[in-house]
């Protein structure tokens, strides 16, 4: 009831699953700061209780104590100082923002915000200009009156501060480096597989379908999305448990990331308990918002390294995108090693409950190259990285992978344009493709490539 009188920014939050919300909360720049003003408001409860109640002066040197005028001197210059330095902080903020936006990627922007230093040096800044602002209305002017905690705590605060200011700027500096920028969209796309998709779901996977329940196969019930959105989020784990306990097998018609309408097909399911199904129950277990999420979208991560990839093509500087390729080469190898590419998942009775909508490993390998791949068009030496990164890959997978690396090679090489290709590109084009057959077992493919290559006639110089 009271989230009613909530403004719609804070009540949306009382709708979302635990999990989701933790998600928003995450990339939120207000959240860690709030924690950070409360431990500060806490923080001074503590040193008021010290210097007005124990009256802490009594008990250490004179050295250090501070009487009320030079504590309010020095309460009143740091709240300008602090304010100050919060500014530049913002200020900087923004710049790295707008560089994000415009030479990498829109869709960077919130992995800078969600940044866990980015958001403690924020928290720190408010906390403290919070103490400095509320605790200098509490110290009065009399001469009589040392004070101890407050002034200490004060000064330590400052230099904090600065400490912390010069520490945001190296860390925005090296954040907007290339491969510190890679590295992360990896290693978040690298948390996604283990936590979402590893951790939840192989544990339920199973290759053998078994007993499909066939015999209910007509009697199937449609269940369409309720309202317009992309699907941020299905808990597999509940809805195997539910589907367990009403006997029923679901098949699920969209994947996590995917935009679905209202009324479109969202699941269908059959079976001997489908008669007595709350269809409300299970459409509340696959959430639905206005925005991609990536708490369990693999997809949305290797977006966003082929976006900088693209952006480096688009920006003529081909070490961003030689570097996001190498990138996506180690995700793809993470992709293979920890998702098994089967639509089934059981319940603990091994009874296959759940049917999802899902992708192939030849999938994924498109989501990662596919996008550079097109808007290098006839850069060869980018072409020619794509074919050294799936060699290296084909070096870390399972071998019934290969074909599928080799097919988007060769695809790849046999739409290279024939009118115009430099000798040097056309011999190293040649010999790291060769390497990919000879990895991938397709040495007879590759005299194919090969020919087909040799025929263009390089130009008159």
């Amino acid at each position: 009831m009271l989230s009613k009188f909530l403004p719609i920014e804070l009540r949306k939050y009382f709708q979302m699953s635990k999990r989701q919300r933790q998600h928003e909360l995450q990339n939120t720049l207000w959240f860690t700061p709030f924690i950070y003003v409360a431990s500060a408001l806490f923080l001074i409860a503590i040193t008021l209780y010290l210097d007005y109640q124990v009256e802490i002066s009594q008990y250490v040197p004179s050295f250090f104590h501070a009487q009320a005028t030079s504590s309010q001197t020095l309460l009143a210059a740091l709240i300008g100082g602090i304010l100050t330095l919060s500014a530049f902080t913002l200020n900087s903020i923004l710049v790295v923002l707008t560089t994000f936006s415009g030479q990498f990627s829109p869709r960077m922007l919130v992995n800078f915000v969600a940044d866990r230093s980015t958001q403690h040096v924020l928290g720190i800044f408010h906390g403290s200009f919070v103490y400095v602002l509320v605790v200098f209305l509490f110290v009065t002017s009399q001469r009589n009156e040392y004070f101890v905690a407050i002034p200490g705590t004060t000064v330590f605060l400052a230099f904090l501060t600065v400490m912390v200011f010069i520490f945001f700027i190296n860390h925005a500096v090296t954040w907007m480096q290339v491969h510190n920028i890679t590295i992360t969209m990896n290693d978040a796309s690298k948390e996604i597989i283990r936590e979402s998709l590893r951790n939840e779901l192989e544990e339920f996977r199973t290759k053998e379908p078994g007993d499909l329940y066939d015999r209910y196969k007509g009697e199937e019930v449609i269940a369409t999305a309720p309202r317009v959105g992309y699907i941020q989020l299905i808990q597999f784990n509940t809805i195997l448990e539910e589907a367990r306990k009403d006997d029923i097998i679901i098949k699920l018609h969209t994947k996590v990331g995917d935009f679905t309408l209202e009324n479109n097909r969202l699941f269908s399911y059959w079976g001997p308990g489908k008669d007595n199904i709350d269809e409300v129950k299970y459409r509340s277990l696959i959430e639905i918002g206005h925005k991609e999420t990536e708490i369990q979208d693999i997809k949305m991560g290797m977006t966003k390294l082929a976006e900088i990839g693209v952006k480096g093509i688009g920006n003529n500087d081909p070490n961003t995108t030689i570097n996001t390729i190498h990138q996506m080469a180690d995700l793809l190898v993470s992709v293979d090693s920890y998702i098994t590419f089967t639509p089934y998942l059981q319940d603990s009775a091994e009874q296959v409950r759940i049917i999802m909508d899902s992708e192939d490993f030849g999938y994924y390998l498109y989501r990662g190259f596919g996008y550079i791949r097109h808007y290098a068009r006839e850069n060869y030496p980018i072409i020619t990285e794509i074919i050294v990164a799936l060699t290296l890959a084909a070096q870390s997978i399972d071998p019934d992978k290969h074909d599928t690396l080799w097919d988007f090679a060769n695809n790849t090489v046999d739409h290279i344009g024939t009118e115009f290709i430099y000798d040097m590109d056309r011999k190293y084009l040649l010999d790291k493709l060769y390497d990919l057959a000879l990895m991938t077992d397709h040495e007879f493919d590759y005299y194919k490539a090969e020919r087909r290559l040799l025929k263009v006639q390089p130009t008159d110089s």
